[in-house]
């Protein structure tokens, strides 16, 4: 059934229509939460995430609001509407357009707390929230590298002096921002988590028996760096080691094509296969037995917190946002950034050493499951929308 904005403002009026029986009782938190429609990345998957918590707390009344993207898929739209997720979506054409259309969501919705979630997304929502006059503005951060020109980044610090809270979404992003000039008793971290149920039957796939080979699930992009994982698989074929990698991922055709063709010249078309977009990706990670994650910089890297909670042996690039979740040698494995050489040295180490690669997963599960779950993210953000609210 759909439920839209407009639906959510509804059911909260009528719940809480004068009544003698609840006039004592604090009314539901209502939280807005912005950000691209694109779907590729994390910043749009924390947002629904936190959305679909805040529908299960009595707490808190969300509302998700898209930016459209070209890429924006109407399936996609249509199957969080079915599951329930209170949602509109805003023209993206042009920043004049998303910013009024914003405006009148929240006029109707008539949030207390918007959370403007990812570059450039966290300016044009809090410039809605500011014409709006909705009372409490969040910026959150989702990457420790953002294409700020100078004068997106001055409106960035205007900005923040009219905004309650500055989330970065790790320690590292925290640190950028700082360095960016926003305020720092305003600014704060808040680590991303995911959904551990679908990884519930985790221990029907001993690490042992699952395929020998790698997965690594990010988007086709500048910022990651699958090339050195290509070239990782390359050197072990090389020396006579065979590893299957799949790629799991959309992103445009100029990124795509020269990975494709970099496959082509070293010989591994039989070797790695690129899935585009996967829906199974849980499936994907519980049957093989290493997740690896080559990139450049992140913010908080869902897909490798996913490959942890699947009981994989990880391995990451030893970049800020990878090394606050991976301790070297404790839950996985941290290689440098664009050494495909030390990349195939650990990779060929955890293919041939069992107890190494069980107990590196093992390890890594658990600190998912500690650290990293969706309910810790959304007890951390719920309580900072109720501080700033009531």
């Amino acid at each position: 059934m759909r439920m839209d904005y407009a639906v959510a403002a509804g059911r909260l009026r009528a719940m809480h229509a004068p009544d003698a029986a609840r006039s004592s009782e604090p009314r539901p938190v209502r939280v807005l939460h912005f950000v691209t429609g694109g779907f590729s990345g994390g910043a749009t998957q924390v947002a629904i995430a936190l959305t679909q918590a805040g529908v299960e707390s009595p707490d808190i009344a969300p509302l998700l609001v898209l930016r459209r993207k070209r890429r924006t898929d109407p399936a996609r739209i249509a199957e969080l509407e079915q599951a329930g997720v209170p949602l509109r979506v805003v023209p993206g054409w042009s920043h004049a357009a998303t910013i009024w259309a914003l405006v009148e969501a929240c006029r109707e919705f008539r949030p207390d707390v918007l959370i403007a979630h990812g570059f450039s997304e966290h300016l044009w929502g809090r410039y809605a929230g500011l014409l709006a006059k909705v009372p409490h503005l969040v910026h959150v951060e989702h990457n420790t590298r953002e294409r700020y020109t100078a004068w997106r980044l001055k409106q960035s610090r205007w900005l923040a002096k009219r905004t309650d809270r500055i989330v970065g979404c790790s320690e590292g992003v925290k640190d950028e921002l700082l360095a960016q000039g926003m305020p720092l008793e305003r600014t704060i971290a808040i680590p991303n988590g995911i959904r551990l149920e679908p990884f519930a039957d985790v221990d029907a796939h001993p690490l042992a028996q699952r395929i020998p080979g790698i997965v690594m699930v990010a988007r086709l992009s500048k910022q990651k760096d699958h090339a050195t994982l290509i070239r990782a698989v390359a050197h072990l074929r090389d020396r006579g080691r065979v590893v299957p990698v799949l790629f799991a991922g959309g992103g445009k055709a100029r990124h795509r094509d020269p990975l494709e063709r970099l496959v082509a010249l070293l010989g591994l078309e039989d070797q790695v296969r690129f899935l585009g977009v996967a829906r199974n990706v849980p499936e994907l990670l519980m049957t093989h037995r290493i997740a690896a994650l080559a990139t450049h910089w992140e913010g908080m890297p869902l897909a490798l917190i996913e490959g942890m909670a699947a009981g994989c042996a990880v391995i990451g690039s030893a970049v800020p946002g990878v090394r606050e979740v991976i301790e070297d040698g404790v839950d996985g494995r941290l290689v440098p950034e664009n050494d495909h050489v030390a990349m195939a040295e650990v990779i060929e180490r955890l293919l041939v050493d069992d107890a190494e690669a069980t107990r590196l997963g093992a390890a890594a599960r658990k600190s998912a499951r500690v650290k990293y779950g969706r309910t810790l993210m959304h007890q951390r953000y719920e309580a900072l929308c109720l501080a700033l609210a009531r």
